[in-house]
């Protein structure tokens, strides 16, 4: 039974070489303690940081248990306004997945349809999309995040822009994102629409949208996934970023980003815990998620391997 299993994980390459890659096996245990401890934030989590009733300013600014002023409901200290460390790490990493996932499904989505559409029909609307995506190449995704930001805050009626906030991040990193997926799903559709299996279908009379969804998507998506991992870490800490700078999620929902702002404002005062700590849980999943996209990279293209 032994022989046949270890057979059955050999005709799969795929989790062949993951289960003899301890470097990614350890990435993927950190992605998933990050994903779990974000998804359990409600049941996991010492203290509700929204919940106003249960803060108290005079646990401000704890050092972290181990310390010598530190108190054990508080493991590893308290931020400026009383809110348990732990608690406001928990439910951040909760909500800069949850902005990074949306955002890289959006911009996956859009990228993919537009590459796909783009490398099937050709001609015009090839080049008006590859136009465009090569200006947008040229300026920092954190630049086209911040306009669209912008313009945004613009139209909306400023009651709406804490209600809305998380829609307009996902929007503006999704559409800082989607070239790199538009891209590569256009090349991969050049090779593939050269393909006598696509050339039958043509023959047949299958409707283009047929074609593409049917039998071009599920040979691309390889390259596709790797993209979607890499670029997943590169939302997380665009959305890190924003809320770092003041335009992202409301203060009111603190992600990663708007604790680590909180925290420079301390540092050199000696509360060292209120920055060092969510920077090393943003740093450690970013780095984790990273590996894995690498991993992918390597294990969906012989040639690196």
């Amino acid at each position: 039974m032994l022989t046949a299993w270890s057979k059955a994980l050999r005709e799969n390459e795929l989790i062949w070489l993951f289960l003899n890659n301890r470097i990614a096996q350890l990435a993927a245990f950190i992605a998933a303690l990050c994903l779990g401890g974000a998804a359990l934030a409600p049941w996991v989590a010492p203290y509700n940081p929204y919940d106003i009733a249960s803060i108290d300013i005079l646990d401000s600014l704890l050092p972290p248990a181990w310390s010598e002023d530190g108190e054990a409901r508080f493991p590893i200290g308290t931020d400026d306004q009383g809110r348990d460390l732990l608690s406001a790490i928990l439910y951040g990493t909760r909500l800069s997945l949850l902005v990074g996932l949306l955002s890289i499904g959006f911009a996956s989505i859009l990228g993919v349809s537009v590459g796909l559409m783009a490398g099937y029909f050709g001609g015009r609307f090839d080049s008006i999309v590859m136009r465009i995506a090569d200006v947008q190449l040229s300026l920092p995704a954190i630049l086209t995040a911040l306009l669209i930001d912008g313009i945004a805050r613009g139209i909306l009626p400023r009651e709406k822009h804490d209600s809305l906030m998380i829609v307009v991040l996902t929007v503006a990193i999704g559409l800082s994102l989607w070239v790199n997926f538009a891209r590569t799903a256009r090349a991969s559709t050049f090779v593939e629409k050269s393909k006598e299996y696509v050339q039958a279908a043509q023959i047949m009379g299958m409707h283009p949208l047929r074609i593409m969804l049917v039998h071009i998507l599920p040979n691309i998506l390889g390259p596709i996934m790797v993209i979607l991992t890499v670029d997943l870490a590169v939302a997380i800490l665009l959305e890190a970023t924003l809320s770092f700078l003041g335009v992202g999620v409301p203060p009111n929902q603190p992600s990663l980003g708007t604790l680590i702002r909180i925290g420079t404002e301390y540092l050199f005062s000696g509360e060292w815990w209120i920055v060092l700590l969510p920077s090393l849980t943003l740093i450690t999943m970013i780095i984790s998620v990273n590996i894995l996209g690498d991993f992918l990279r390597d294990a969906l293209n012989p040639r690196l391997r």
